[in-house]
C-alpha cells in the first residue's frame, strides 16, 4: 500500500483524505454548472445526495493499493475544502499514473490549483516512484490545459473527435511529464514554486 504521510502541507494548503464532514464544501462546487461543465461522467450539476455519494466514494480513496486505484485528496485552506486532486494508478509495470483535479472557481486565479497539483506530482514521482504522469481534458477546456502547462506538462496529443461527450463527438487533449523532467523543473524553482 502506498500513501502520503497525512496531512501534508504546501506553502498555503493542506492536502488530506476526504472525510464525510467535507460534504458541505464539496457540494458547494459540485452543484455549480461551471464546475461540472467539462466532467466526462456528469450530465449536470449534482444534487446534495449525489454529492454525498461522491464524498462517500472519495473517502475510500486514501491510498494506492493496486493498479487502477485512485488516491483522492481534499485541498484545504482556511476557507475549508476548495477542491480535490487525484492520482489514478494506471500501470504498475510502466510506473504511470493519471492526474485529475476539481476546484471551486471562487478560489481561482491565485495559483492554488497549481500548488496542490504540484504537491501531488511531487509525491507521485518522489514518494511513489512513478516514471510518467499524464492528464487529459476536453479540447475546449482552456483552464485545465493552462493548468497542465503551468505544471510543466507538455501536450502530447490532440485527439480529434475521439470520444462521445454529452451526445457529441469531442476532442481530447493529453498532457504528460516524466520524473526526470519534473525533477529538473523542481531544481529550477528551489523555493517549491512550480509555475
Amino acid at each position: 500500500m502506498f500513501q502520503p504521510a497525512y496531512p501534508f502541507r504546501t506553502a498555503r494548503l493542506t492536502l488530506r483524505p476526504v472525510t464525510p464532514d467535507d460534504l458541505d464544501d464539496v457540494y458547494a462546487y459540485q452543484r455549480r454548472p461551471d464546475v461540472v461543465r467539462w466532467m466526462m461522467r456528469d450530465a449536470g450539476p449534482r444534487t446534495r445526495e449525489q454529492s454525498r455519494a461522491s464524498v462517500a466514494a472519495m473517502t475510500g480513496e486514501d491510498a494506492l493499493r493496486a493498479e487502477g486505484d485512485c488516491l483522492t485528496l481534499a485541498v484545504v485552506t482556511a476557507a475549508g475544502v476548495i477542491g480535490t486532486v487525484e492520482l489514478v494508478w494506471r500501470s504498475r509495470r510502466d510506473r504511470t499514473a493519471e492526474l485529475g483535479y476539481v476546484f471551486h472557481p471562487d478560489h481561482g486565479g491565485r495559483g492554488l490549483a497549481t500548488e496542490a497539483a504540484a504537491a501531488l506530482l511531487d509525491w507521485g514521482f518522489d514518494g511513489f516512484g512513478l516514471h510518467r504522469i499524464y492528464a487529459r481534458c476536453h479540447g475546449r477546456n482552456d483552464a485545465s490545459a493552462r493548468l497542465m502547462t503551468r505544471l510543466g506538462m507538455r501536450q502530447e496529443a490532440h485527439h480529434v473527435e475521439s470520444y462521445l461527450f454529452r451526445g457529441e463527438w469531442a476532442d481530447q487533449l493529453v498532457f504528460a511529464i516524466l520524473a526526470h523532467e519534473w525533477r529538473s523543473r523542481a531544481a529550477a524553482f528551489p523555493s517549491g514554486e512550480r509555475g
